[in-house]
C-alpha cells in the first residue's frame, strides 16, 4: 500500500504554521501562487500580513499564534473549517533553534526547544486528526531535521527534539496509512533562515528557502514520506547512522570543526 500524493495545489486548504519566515514563508508564497487556499500561522502578526498582500488574488487566511498554546490552535484550526469546510494539508514548519553545548548547558532553553519543536507539532496534529481519520483523507507534513538523525555538536537540545519528530512521524505513518490520511516527514540539512543565521560555522551543502520550498512540495506530490534534502549531505547523514558508534563519533570529531 502506497500513501497519496497531491495531484495539484489548485483550491487545496492548506494550513502553514510558522508561515512568516525562511523555509515556511518560502512555502506559503509557493502555495499561494499554484493557486491553494493557505491559512498563514506563526506569532508575527505582521509578517503574515505582508505576506498575504504581496501574492495578487491570493485566498489567504491570517491566523496568528503561538504553537505552544493549544488553545490558541484549536481557535486557528475552528476558523480555517468555518472559513473552507476542512482542510487537506497541515504543514507545520515552525520550530525554534538555539545552538547549545554540555558545558553551557542550559535547561530552560531545552524545555522551550522541545516545547516548540515536539510538543507544537504534536498538538497541532492532535487537532486535526479527528477530522482526517473521519474523513479518510489528508496530508500532514513536519518538518524536522537531519540533526534529528544521530548526534551532532551544539545539538544538545535540537537534536533531541527533531529526533522526537522522525519517531513521531514514523508512528504516525504506520497507524495513518490504513486510514487514507498520509504522513510526510520533512529532514532538511542547512538552509540560510534566520535560525542558521546564529551558526559560527561553515555549513555543507547551505540551500535556500526556496530551494527547501521545492523539495518539500515536490515531495508530498509525490506522496514521499521521507523527504530529505540535500541529497548529497542527508544521504551522508543517513549513512552516518549505521555505522558502530567509535566509527561514528571519530568520522564527525574529524570532520565536523565546531
Amino acid at each position: 500500500m502506497k500513501q497519496k500524493g497531491i495531484e495539484s495545489y489548485q483550491g487545496k486548504r492548506i494550513w502553514v504554521i510558522g508561515a512568516s519566515s525562511g523555509i515556511g514563508e518560502a512555502c506559503a508564497k509557493s502555495l499561494l501562487k499554484a493557486g491553494a487556499r493557505v491559512a498563514l500561522s506563526s506569532r508575527r502578526a505582521e509578517r503574515l500580513d505582508a505576506l498575504a498582500h504581496s501574492a495578487p488574488n491570493s485566498n489567504s487566511l491570517v491566523l496568528p499564534l503561538d504553537i505552544t498554546h493549544v488553545e490558541q490552535l484549536d481557535s486557528a484550526y475552528g476558523k480555517i473549517v468555518e472559513s473552507w469546510g476542512g482542510m487537506d494539508l497541515l504543514l507545520f514548519v515552525s520550530g525554534v533553534y538555539t545552538p547549545l553545548r554540555a558545558d553551557e548547558f542550559d535547561f530552560n532553553v531545552a524545555y522551550k526547544t522541545i516545547d516548540a519543536n515536539l510538543l507544537g507539532p504534536m498538538r497541532a496534529v492532535s487537532i486535526v486528526l479527528p477530522e482526517m481519520i473521519k474523513n479518510h483523507s489528508g496530508h500532514i507534513a513536519i518538518v524536522g531535521s537531519v540533526a534529528g538523525y544521530s548526534g551532532l555538536p551544539k545539538a544538545l537540545a535540537y537534536g533531541p527534539s527533531k529526533a522526537g519528530i522522525i519517531n513521531f512521524c514514523e508512528t504516525l505513518y504506520y497507524d495513518l496509512l490504513p486510514q487514507g490520511v498520509s504522513v510526510h516527514m520533512i529532514s532538511p540539512g542547512f538552509v540560510a533562515t534566520e535560525a542558521t543565521a546564529q551558526n559560527d560555522f561553515e555549513m555543507p551543502a547551505l540551500i535556500t528557502a526556496d530551494e527547501a520550498a521545492t523539495e518539500i512540495l515536490d515531495g508530498i506530490q509525490k506522496g514521499k514520506f521521507d523527504i530529505h534534502f540535500p541529497k548529497q549531505f542527508s544521504g551522508f547523514l543517513k549513512f552516518l547512522r549505521i555505522l558502530p558508534y567509535p566509527l561514528y563519533f571519530w568520522i564527525v570529531r574529524r570532520f565536523v570543526k565546531i
